[in-house]
């Protein structure tokens, strides 16, 4: 068994959409373990999107930030820290749903191809984002703010552990 942590972010609960999201994982196999409707606090906000990790917030939307040099780094640590800090007011905007997700291995790989690419007008016809995203890089750079995309998925089994641990304290595996 793999678990994973999957948010449905305050954008997908004000549009009505959480029983449509949530399907896509049931009809997929998946079982959902745990769930919790709540709002967000500050300090597990900052956790979850941390700004005082250097290399987290360079590597935001970078695989491989390694050949960057030392300019482009102050850039994109800059432009990121503005992206971190607008999430962290989104995330603060409206209550979240936080959920435990298990499958058989492979279960993170296939909830992410469940959710779709980040941008949601880059996700494919059939993914979450791309049947239901209405927001853009494009659209959130000239509104100053962070991407409204409906979910968040861990991207490995470290990420979901750490974010099991935050978002379900009670529940984490020792």
């Amino acid at each position: 068994m793999e678990r994973s942590f999957v948010m449905l972010k305050p954008d997908a609960l004000k549009r009505g959409l959480a029983d449509k999201i949530i399907k896509r994982f049931t009809d997929a196999g998946l079982s959902i373990t745990a769930q919790k409707k709540m709002t967000a606090s500050q300090e597990i906000v900052e956790q979850h999107y941390p700004i005082d990790d250097e290399d987290y917030v360079i590597g935001l939307g970078h695989k491989d930030t390694s050949n960057l040099s030392e300019t482009e780094k102050t850039e994109i640590y800059d432009k990121n820290m503005f992206i971190i800090k607008a999430m962290h007011k989104f995330m603060r905007s409206g209550p979240v749903i936080a959920m435990i997700i298990e499958g058989p291995k492979g279960t993170i790989k296939k909830i992410r191809e469940i959710v779709g690419k980040t941008n949601p007008p880059e996700a494919a016809p059939g993914t979450i984002r791309g049947d239901f995203g209405e927001d853009s890089y494009e659209q959130a750079d000239k509104e100053g703010r962070s991407v409204h995309n409906l979910v968040h998925a861990s991207g490995t089994s470290a990420e979901a552990e750490r974010e099991i641990k935050l978002w379900f304290p009670e529940l984490a595996q020792k």
